[in-house]
């Protein structure tokens, strides 16, 4: 596995590269427009320089003649003898004047006038040249500098001003390592905490001091570890309480088996045995899937696969789900419908699962003979038996889990109406229980 780099050092290089070429750009950028500046300044000199030779007198000149030769250096100075010569001949080629330094080198030109690049006699340099004819056509006046002059003096300015930025690149570099570190401290802060940090802690981790631009993140895993806990907290409990609720069904069982390999001799004790093994099993089973439920709901945060539902029609499924048990029972299970067309958006299973739940328990706490009414209105539906109901004193614990009230005749974990507690909750619905006026127990499912 390719282990990449850390973020200082990529932050740092990538710097460092972007300060490299802004300022290899920035040179380029100024070296061109200072060559094109110094040009245009030494060309105007030099047609300036040009112009004062024609306007003297050039008429009394009439033997070659050359100024002194320029001394190389000077007291308080230097002075070099390529920032400008200059010679003047007649119109067949003949010089009169000259510099006394490059000037006698110049060779002669008939070319138009203005500007023109040259070589001096005898000399391979590359050199800029000025020609001017007089007024009256007699003589030429040429005016030279050397180009390297001027690119050295063009080097020099940009030197003068890159110079500096060079030499604070360093110091840049350096100010930045140091402030990456000390931008860069709370993260790791934060990574010091994540590892240390203990699998089941609730506790957030702070933002303080962390950028804008990776808050987002510290908040995300805040998320992710409140989401955690409670799931490790949901899946102990799970763990918990079928640890607890199937001890008895279990222990039942083993009973119920030791007695059955004890009948050999008995085969009434032996079928007896049997069928409470059988409805101990069924029981067991139940407990489970009622568990199993339990943690899938508790694991949800919201609905999927949610479409729109007629209550109707899931009370009149689930109605048809219990009629074979109620049937069993001699209980009869009557729907009204006093809202037909009440329909709600939720997730077809659950609401099912809701309804039958509430079915089921009325069926098996109702005696012989019970009627249990269901009926839809606009606001919610409710379900009614005409059982015994439960006393007051343990009404407000209805619908806790594994809570049952004492004296039940009927097996059962608790369960049901949790379930239909949670079910309720996520499709944002509110459950009620309460004893009806004229006797029996009501479940009402608002929304």
């Amino acid at each position: 596995m390719t282990r990449r780099l850390s973020l200082r050092l990529r932050l740092t290089l990538i710097f460092l590269f972007l300060a490299i070429v802004a300022w290899g750009a920035s040179s380029f950028v100024a070296w061109k427009q200072t060559t094109d500046n110094v040009d245009e300044l030494f060309d105007t000199q030099q047609m300036l320089f040009a112009k004062r030779l024609i306007a003297l007198d050039i008429n009394e000149l009439t033997a070659p003649e050359r100024m002194a030769r320029t001394p190389k250096k000077l007291k308080h100075g230097h002075i070099d003898d390529d920032v400008l010569t200059f010679a003047v001949y007649t119109t067949d080629g003949k010089m009169v004047l000259h510099d006394g330094d490059n000037g006698q080198d110049i060779p002669y030109s008939y070319r138009r006038e203005g500007f023109d690049n040259g070589h001096l006699n005898g000399d391979d340099d590359l050199w800029r040249f000025v020609w001017l004819t007089s007024p009256d056509g007699r003589y030429r006046v040429v005016v030279g500098q050397e180009w390297e002059y001027r690119e050295d003096m063009a080097l020099a300015i940009v030197a003068g001003q890159l110079a500096p930025w060079l030499i604070a690149l360093p110091l840049m570099f350096l100010l930045l390592i140091v402030m990456l570190h000390r931008e860069l401290k709370p993260l790791k802060k934060l990574t010091q905490a994540l590892r240390v940090r203990a699998p089941e802690s609730a506790e957030p981790l702070s933002p303080k001091g962390v950028p804008s631009e990776v808050r987002p993140l510290v908040e995300a895993l805040n998320q992710l570890f409140s989401r955690t806990h409670a799931m490790m907290v949901r899946e102990r409990r799970f763990t918990s309480d079928a640890a607890h609720e199937l001890r008895s069904p279990l222990a039942a069982l083993k009973v119920q088996t030791e007695v059955a390999q004890l009948s050999n001799d008995d085969p009434l004790a032996r079928k007896k045995a049997l069928i409470q093994l059988d409805t101990g099993i069924d029981r067991a089973t139940r407990l489970v899937e009622q568990l199993l439920t339990l943690s899938r709901l508790d694991s949800l945060d919201n609905l999927q696969d949610v479409s729109r539902l007629s209550l109707e029609e899931v009370l009149q499924s689930a109605v048809m789900d219990i009629y074979h048990p109620a049937r069993e029972a001699e209980i009869d299970v009557r729907l009204h419908v006093n809202a037909p067309d009440v329909t709600r958006t939720g997730q077809p299973l659950l609401l099912s699962l809701l309804a039958r739940n509430l079915l089921d328990n009325a069926v098996r706490y109702s005696p012989r003979g019970s009627v249990i009414e269901v009926t839809l209105n606009a606001d919610g539906f409710t379900v009614k038996d005409n059982g015994p109901g439960v006393a007051p004193a343990v009404l407000g614990r209805i619908g806790e889990r594994f809570y049952r009230p004492p004296g039940q005749a009927v097996t059962g974990s608790g369960l049901g109406l949790s379930i239909v507690r949670r079910i309720a909750l996520l499709h944002g619905m509110t459950v009620t229980f309460d004893n009806a006026p004229e006797g029996g127990f009501t479940v009402a499912v608002r929304w």
